[in-house]
């Protein structure tokens, strides 16, 4: 046999060798290529290869930089929380709160009737977001949703045979789409409940809304929601890219002006789209309340009126904004109270105009972002969890099938940690939320000097809006931004024993 035979015949001596290498030869030059049109999109999106171990002067910057951030959160709280909204002593001590002293028995059994009825929704749906977002994003269903909705999976080796899945190559429609995706999906999650806590509200005639009107509300909801996520998201991952390692930098420097921004925009932006304004018509109560502020010292050119009773016969009224959009605005539900009891609320309003409350707030909740970005670096670099979440941590950044936090595949991972650091620090804002509502109270009564009047409005409040008069402590812990009824009523007496004018009898003598 000649040489030349040997070569073209499968069964001569070392043919079968010679082919196997051969085949193995074109296996490697594919996976050459394929890792070489990956590194080249890598390069083309901004991003380079990172290892483990250029990683780890970031991840210690990032952990040092989130403790001081988050030390200092907690001084700042530590400090200018007013922990004690009416100082000095009172005479015979502190009032106890009692719903009892001032609500009626039917009263009393309204409010723990409702709060029965409305507590199992509040649980299941906080319950059920938070399962669902942590299983897509603590296991790989999360990544894989993503790459269902985005066309980004795997695609095949080129040795298999099938044809290359298509999908959109570039991250930013990637990111847009994992997002709408997830908040339509959480958002449907929550429906049932949804429409559970609103039949609640229409059985206690809370709710004026008819169904189509209440669904469009939360078409409404869910926009703003996306686009709050989508732009939050978008920058967040534009960082990750354009700096790979030190993200963490970029991240809390975009994140704390966001939300500032964000805080800004909202009552020109996010309120029109729920309700409408006018300002309150000129009469007595513009009056009376305009010169109420500028007695106060607090600048009000303007007291808006929602148009809240198309929702609700709920009473209520707010500021929100700072600076140039500061505004304090009233439920157009509230104007049939007695002038008095409205001007008694307008002082609780210009208590936090006064002190700038929404500002500080903004500040502080910009510092806790600045810090949660820090910490978000120190997990999303974390090999063990983005395995977890079905995100390959090897590999350039830009890589469709590994690209570590810069995957948009872990926007599912992001949402889940977001939700569980916002569902963790709930009981801290709402801790300092009370104390900033009662020393809003406070002001309330230094300014109208009528702790009579004030007892009435808390009592009108709490029978008009069914609030909890006696909140559990989870409840107080999960959802209490204000005290309840009867501890601002107690508080209303301490202040009257500690001025010297006449205290309020309780209501129901």
């Amino acid at each position: 046999m000649s040489e030349a035979q040997a070569d073209e015949d499968p069964a001569a001596p070392g043919s079968g060798r010679r082919e196997r290498r051969s085949a193995g030869s074109r296996d490697g030059r594919a996976r050459s290529e394929e890792q070489s049109q990956s590194d080249e999109q890598a390069r083309s999106e901004g991003c380079a290869p990172l290892s483990a171990g250029s990683l780890r002067r970031p991840r210690m910057a990032a952990a040092v930089a989130a403790a001081v951030l988050f030390a200092a959160l907690g001084a700042v709280l530590a400090v200018t929380t007013p922990w004690d909204p009416l100082p000095g002593p009172v005479p015979g001590g502190h009032a106890e709160p009692d719903p009892a002293l001032d609500f009626s028995p039917a009263e009393i059994a309204r409010s723990r009737a409702f709060d029965a009825a409305l507590t199992p929704p509040a649980y299941a749906g906080l319950v059920t977001g938070l399962a669902l977002i942590l299983v897509l994003g603590l296991t790989p269903l999360g990544a894989r949703f993503i790459g269902l909705v985005t066309g980004g999976a795997r695609r095949p080796h080129p040795s298999s045979g099938n044809a290359p899945r298509r999908g959109l190559r570039h991250w930013a429609p990637r990111v847009l789409i994992a997002t709408a995706a997830l908040t339509v999906l959480l958002r449907v999650a929550g429906l049932p409940f949804g429409i559970w806590r609103e039949t609640v509200l229409r059985r206690y005639g809370l709710s004026t809304q008819s169904w189509p009107e209440w669904l469009v509300d939360q078409l409404k909801s869910l926009g703003v929601t996306y686009v709050v996520y989508a732009v939050a998201l978008l920058l967040l991952y534009a960082v990750v890219r354009r700096f790979p390692r030190y993200w963490w930098t970029g991240a809390a420097a975009g994140g704390f002006l966001l939300v500032i921004l964000v805080s800004f925009v909202y009552p020109i932006a996010v309120e029109p789209v729920f309700n409408r304004f006018h300002s309150l018509q000129e009469g007595p109560l513009r009056t009376s309340l305009l010169a109420m502020a500028e007695r106060d010292g607090v600048p009000v050119e303007d007291v808006l009126v929602a148009d809240a009773s198309r929702r609700t016969t709920s009473l209520n009224a707010y500021v929100s904004g700072f600076g140039s959009t500061r505004r304090i605005v009233l439920y157009d539900t509230l104007l049939k109270s007695p002038p008095a009891r409205v001007e008694s609320i307008v002082g609780h309003e210009l208590g936090h105009a006064k002190r700038n409350d929404v500002l500080w707030g903004t500040l502080v909740g910009a510092l806790g972002v600045a810090g949660a970005m820090c910490l978000l670096h120190l997990l999303m670099t974390s090999p063990r969890l983005l395995r977890r979440a079905g995100v390959d941590p090897g590999g350039p950044p830009g890589r469709r099938s590994g690209a570590g936090a810069a995957d948009p595949r872990s926007v599912a991972l992001v949402l889940a940690l977001v939700a569980a650091g916002t569902q963790i620090s709930a009981p801290v804002q709402n801790l300092v939320s009370r104390r900033i509502e009662a020393r809003a109270d406070v002001h309330a009564l230094n300014l109208t000097r009528d702790p009579a009047t004030f007892v009435s409005m808390q009592h009108e409040l709490s029978v008009r809006n069914i609030s909890d008069l006696s909140p559990d402590p989870v409840e107080r812990l999960l959802w209490s931004s204000h005290p309840a009824g009867p501890e601002r009523i107690a508080m209303a007496r301490d202040w009257a024993r500690a001025h010297g004018t006449p205290e309020p009898p309780p209501l129901r003598d």
